[in-house]
């Protein structure tokens, strides 16, 4: 998901980010940026703390050890690709499969 990969990125730069902040970093919409934390910190890869400023609510984000983790492994994955792009004479298959969207596995971190 690409805007879950942009939010990985803009926490992996910052120690931690707030709500307001992120939305005009990000361009999302409210109820975007929240789904998409939402899922993000159920994968484990963002943690979210709630709390106040005086009466004001605060809601601020970190990415964790392993989001920082599975981000590191989707770039690895990526750059793999790049490194070592498929012919079709090294597979023993033939150009139209091998350019087919199911003949290349394609890179993905669980909720990224």
């Amino acid at each position: 998901e690409p805007a879950r990969l942009r939010i990985a990125m803009v926490l992996s730069g910052i120690d931690v980010a707030d709500f307001n902040f992120l939305l005009t970093a990000l361009g999302l919409t409210r109820g975007n940026l929240s789904s998409h934390m939402d899922r993000l910190e159920k994968a484990g890869y963002v943690a979210i703390e709630k709390g106040y400023n005086g009466k004001i609510p605060r809601t601020e984000y970190r990415l964790t050890e392993g989001g920082r983790t599975a981000l590191k492994g989707y770039w690895s994955t990526l750059d793999g690709i790049r490194s070592n792009p498929l012919n079709p004479n090294d597979t023993g298959r033939d150009a139209n499969q091998a350019g087919s969207e199911d003949s290349v596995a394609s890179p993905r971190v669980n909720e990224m």
